[in-house]
């Protein structure tokens, strides 16, 4: 099948005005990329704020096409690709920040070192729905921390996005996990296979002493920030690690620093902002999708489809607090009639 000269892009013209359903020009391939039929587009809370125009480190040149991270199917490799062929499915977070261009359309030219194989074993959706969790808690457990057997891992808001990937990476290295969470919470915590830990009524002293004998959690990965960061430094033990991924605050470091602990940022946004590191990030996915074979990684859908029609729906989902896991748009080949 020949591929079309034009494509339907959900594009976004300026912060908070509807998208709109447009025909633009098949994006161009480059030497070190492949143009990949785009099956499915996961939608992450920092889609809004850059819909919104308010993260001003993860801003999007407009009129643009946003959305992270996506799943399809490789059409055509540039010429100095090897590790694809047309026909392979793959799954990647890939560009909606930085003047890449996003998922929210049916074809994307995606940086091939930013994509690994999709797990057999997931579908489209639920392989978009994990690249840049699964890269945001990758980096922080293993990368920086260095999570292994024998470890107590906290992680904070272990029902998010993150967290919930975070608590069975970790587990999957052989972390005993705990995770902080709001009561309702506490189920979706403990399927993840952590230990819930009500922040609302518990205080760090109480949950370090009943958990860790006093001692402190050997890794601490907050998803949450602000003052949860500053707890964080309190959970830690000696010669322990905090990671965040929401680090941007001010925080006194003393109590970090009586422990002997050490600190570590994650900005997931940077290799495609740069340019720098983005072999990692495929190498990364790579690794989580044997996870996913093995059963040790499951990514945690809402049950609503969506479509480049209902966008407004997906993000309303995720701005209300309704939906019940990762919000994930469908994209198919015949959305001439969306406007």
């Amino acid at each position: 099948m020949s591929l079309p000269l034009f494509m339907t892009a959900a594009v976004l013209a300026a912060p908070n005005v509807p998208f709109r359903s447009e025909q633009v020009a098949l994006p161009a391939v480059a030497a070190t990329e492949v143009l990949v039929r785009v099956r499915a587009s996961g939608v992450n809370p920092l889609d809004l704020k850059i819909y919104s125009g308010e993260a001003a480190h993860a801003r999007h040149l407009l009129p643009g096409i946003l959305g992270m991270d996506l799943a399809g199917v490789v059409e055509q490799v540039g010429a100095r690709v090897t590790q694809f062929r047309p026909g392979d499915e793959v799954f990647g977070f890939t560009g909606g920040v930085g003047g890449v261009q996003g998922s929210l359309a049916q074809f994307a030219a995606v940086d091939a070192e930013l994509l690994a194989l999709k797990p057999v074993n997931l579908g489209m959706r639920e392989a978009a729905a994990l690249p840049l969790v699964v890269i945001t808690a990758w980096e922080g457990l293993i990368d920086r921390a260095g999570v292994g057997a024998g470890q107590t891992v906290l992680v904070h808001g272990g029902a998010g996005g993150v967290g919930h990937v975070a608590i069975q990476i970790a587990r999957a290295f052989g972390g005993t996990v705990f995770a902080t969470g709001a009561a309702k919470d506490k189920d979706i915590i403990e399927h993840a296979g952590a230990t819930f830990i009500d922040y609302a009524v518990t205080t760090v002293s109480d949950y370090v002493a009943k958990h860790t004998a006093g001692r402190g959690f050997d890794v601490v990965y907050d998803t949450v920030g602000g003052a949860t960061l500053d707890a964080s430094f309190k959970a830690v033990a000696r010669f322990g690690h905090v990671v965040s991924a929401l680090g941007w605050g001010t925080h006194a470091l003393a109590p970090l620093s009586f422990r002997a602990a050490s600190y570590s940022g994650v900005f997931t946004l940077l290799p495609i902002l740069t340019g720098e590191g983005r072999a990692r990030h495929g190498e990364i996915l790579r690794e989580a999708a044997k996870l996913c074979h093995a059963g040790k990684l499951v990514p945690r859908l809402d049950l609503h489809r969506y479509t480049l029609r209902t966008i407004a729906d997906a993000h309303d989902a995720i701005r209300s607090k309704t939906a019940s896991g990762k919000v994930v748009i469908e994209i198919d080949d015949n959305f001439e009639d969306q406007d």
